[in-house]
C-alpha cells in the first residue's frame, strides 16, 4: 500500500487509536480490485512512502477487516466523493489496516530496483503507479531481509 507521507505516513498510522485506520480514497479500479478481491484479514502489508524523499518501504501493517464500502464515496464534503456511487451500489471498497512495525531502516526504492531478486516486483515496473499492489512471499521476505528484520 502506497501513501504520500504528507497525506498519511506510517507515523500517522502509529498515532491512530489502536494504530489502526481504514484505507480510504482508493479510486482506481485495478487497485480497488486488488484490495477487495485479494486482501484477506491477517495479510501483511508493506507500507510504502510515495512522492517522498526518499521513496521507501517504511514498515509493515496487517489487514484487519474484510473489505467494505468506503464511506467517503458518499460524502459530498470529501475529496473522495463519487457522485455515481450509491449506498445500494457502492463503487469503492476499503479495508482496515493496523501497524505491525515501522522499519528502523526504511528500504529505499533505489535499493529495491537494484536488487535482482526484486526485478519483477510490481513496485519497480515502469509505469506502475497503483496505490495497492500485490507482493509475493519471496518479495515480502526479501524486503524484510533488506530492512534487517525477520518477516512476521
Amino acid at each position: 500500500m502506497k501513501s504520500e507521507p504528507d497525506v498519511f505516513s506510517i507515523d500517522d498510522l502509529a498515532s491512530q487509536p489502536d494504530q489502526t485506520t481504514h484505507w480510504e480514497g482508493v479510486r482506481n479500479y485495478q487497485a480497488r480490485n486488488f484490495m477487495r478481491d485479494d486482501m484477506k484479514v491477517g495479510d501483511g502489508v508493506l507500507f510504502y512512502h510515495s512522492n517522498a524523499n526518499p521513496l521507501a518501504v517504511a514498515g509493515t501493517a496487517r489487514v484487519c477487516s474484510e473489505p467494505y464500502p468506503d464511506p467517503s464515496q458518499f460524502d459530498p464534503g470529501s475529496d473522495y466523493f463519487d457522485e455515481k456511487a450509491t449506498e445500494e451500489n457502492p463503487r469503492w471498497q476499503l479495508v482496515d489496516v493496523q501497524l505491525v512495525r515501522k522499519f528502523d531502516k526504511p528500504v529505499l526504492r533505489d535499493d529495491i530496483k537494484n536488487e535482482p531478486e526484486l526485478e519483477d516486483m510490481m513496485l519497480v515496473k515502469k509505469g506502475s503507479r497503483l496505490s495497492i499492489q500485490p507482493v509475493t512471499v519471496a518479495e515480502w521476505e526479501k524486503i524484510h531481509e533488506m530492512a534487517g528484520i525477520d518477516p512476521e
